[in-house]
C-alpha cells in the first residue's frame, strides 16, 4: 500500500505523543481470529450476536472484540467494558496491537478512526470492513491540515458499507471509489424468538375473547401510576380493554396488587393462576419468559423502563419482530440508536406522559393503526436479518481466500 504524505506526517508527529502504560494481553487463541471494533454499546450488542451466528457456521473461529481507548469508554455500561481496551493511537503501541493478536479479519463499525492502526493493519495484509460508516464519526476535524488522511486512512477498507446516502457521497467526495461504497441496514442484534407452543396460544386467546388488549412490559414502581393511569384514560374508549402488565421486580407485584384494588381495579395474577374473568381489567405477570407470549398476543406494548430516568429503556426487537406496534417512553439511552431506527420507520412512537400514553394505546389499538405499524417494524427486523446474512457471507469469503 502505497503511504500517503498526509500519513506519513502523522505517523511521524504521533511518534511525539503519550503512548499509555501497556497492559498484559490475553493470550491469542490459536487458529483464525475475527477482530470486530464498536465505537457504541449497541454497536458491540450487534457484533457479539453477529459473531454468535458466524460461530454457529465456523465453529473454528475465534473472535476478538474491541472498544475506543478509555478516554472514549469510561460511559459505557460496566458489563460491556470486558472489550479489549484499543490502544491510543501510537505507532508502537499499534504495532503492539496487530503482532500480538494477529487479526485474520477487521470488522469495524461507525466511525472514530485511528489512521496509524488502521493503515498498519492494511500494510499487514488483514482484510477490512467499515460497517454503518456515519458521515458525523468520520471527520478527522484535529488533522484538516493534513488534506488526504481521511482518504488514505478509509481506502484502506476493502469493503464501507454506509448509513445513508449522504454518508456515502461523504466518502466518495473523500476520494474513495464507488465500487467500495454502498448503503446498508443499521446492524443490529436479530432477534430470535422461540416457538411458542400453539395450543397455549390458542387456549389465551379464547380465554381473551377478542377483547381489545395492551401489555406494558418490564414496568418499573416509579411508572406504575402512569400506566394505571394511561389504562383508565384508555377505558373510557374501550370498555373491555385489558392491560397485561408486566413487572420488572418481582418483590414490587404484591404491593401493586394493593394499589390496584385501591383504584377499583380488578386484577387476575397470571404467575399464581388466577382465571382471566370477562370482568378482569388487569393482568399482573412477573415472568420475563411470558413477555414472548404476551408480544404475540397484544397488538400494542409498551416497553417500559423508559418513563422515569435511570433504568435507560429495554430492547423493543423481540416486541416487534412478534407483530407488536411498540410505544416507548423518553428515556432509553440503552437503546437509543434502535428506538430512533424504529421511530424514523414509523414502526414506534414515543410517549412523555401517562396522558401521551393513553392515548397512544387507543389510537395504536384501530386495527388500521396497529397493523401499519406492525409492518413497519417487520420491515426493519427483517432489513437487519438480511445483513446479517449478508456480512456472514462477506466474511466467509473473506476467510476462503484467505485460506487459499
Amino acid at each position: 500500500m502505497a503511504r500517503s504524505l498526509s500519513l506519513t506526517a502523522y505517523r511521524a508527529l504521533s511518534w511525539g505523543g503519550q503512548q499509555s502504560p501497556e497492559q498484559l494481553p490475553d493470550a491469542r487463541p490459536d487458529g483464525p481470529l475475527i477482530w470486530f471494533h464498536a465505537t457504541t454499546p449497541e454497536r458491540l450488542a450487534a457484533l457479539q450476536d453477529l459473531s454468535g451466528r458466524l460461530m454457529q457456521q465456523r465453529p473454528e473461529l475465534s473472535v476478538l472484540f474491541t472498544r475506543p481507548p478509555a478516554s472514549e469508554s469510561r460511559r459505557w455500561p460496566r458489563h460491556l467494558l470486558n472489550a479489549v481496551e484499543l490502544p491510543q493511537d501510537h505507532p508502537g503501541a499499534v504495532r503492539g496491537f496487530l503482532s500480538h493478536w494477529r487479526p485474520d479479519i477487521c470488522i469495524w463499525t461507525g466511525g472514530s478512526l485511528q489512521p496509524n492502526l488502521i493503515s498498519q493493519a492494511a500494510e499487514n495484509r488483514v482484510p477490512m470492513i467499515l460497517l454503518g460508516a456515519v458521515e458525523s464519526e468520520l471527520h478527522l476535524r484535529r488533522h484538516r491540515w493534513l488534506p488526504d488522511l481521511l482518504r488514505t486512512t478509509l481506502d484502506c477498507f476493502d469493503t464501507i458499507l454506509t448509513d445513508s446516502e449522504a454518508s456515502a457521497r461523504y466518502v466518495r467526495r473523500a476520494g474513495i471509489g464507488s465500487g467500495k461504497v454502498s448503503v446498508s441496514a443499521a446492524l443490529q442484534v436479530s432477534p430470535n424468538p422461540r416457538p411458542w407452543p400453539e395450543e397455549e396460544l390458542a387456549e389465551t386467546n379464547q380465554t381473551l375473547a377478542g377483547r381489545p388488549v395492551w401489555l406494558s412490559a418490564w414496568s418499573q414502581d416509579s411508572e406504575f401510576i402512569s400506566i394505571l393511569i394511561a389504562h383508565r384514560h384508555a377505558l373510557r374508549y374501550l370498555h373491555r380493554l385489558l392491560l397485561v402488565l408486566h413487572v420488572a421486580d418481582p418483590s414490587e407485584a404484591n404491593p401493586l396488587k394493593a394499589r390496584l384494588a385501591a383504584m377499583d381495579l380488578r386484577c387476575a395474577d397470571w404467575d399464581a393462576g388466577d382465571e382471566i374473568e370477562d370482568t378482569t381489567q388487569v393482568v399482573l405477570s412477573t415472568v420475563a419468559e411470558d413477555l414472548e407470549l404476551w408480544y404475540r398476543v397484544a397488538p400494542v406494548t409498551f416497553l417500559g423502563s423508559s418513563l422515569e430516568p435511570g433504568a435507560g429503556g429495554q430492547d423493543p426487537l423481540t416486541a416487534v419482530a412478534l407483530g407488536s406496534a411498540v410505544l416507548y417512553g423518553s428515556h432509553v439511552q440503552g437503546h437509543i440508536d434502535t428506538y430512533a431506527r424504529l421511530a424514523s420507520a414509523g414502526a414506534a412512537r414515543a410517549v412523555r406522559n401517562a396522558n401521551d400514553l393513553g392515548s397512544g394505546v387507543v389510537q395504536l389499538l384501530a386495527p388500521d393503526q396497529a397493523a401499519a405499524v406492525a409492518l413497519a417494524g417487520w420491515q426493519v427486523v427483517t432489513e437487519g436479518a438480511h445483513l446479517t446474512d449478508q456480512l456472514i457471507d462477506l466474511i466467509q469469503d473473506k476467510l476462503d481466500e484467505q485460506d487459499r
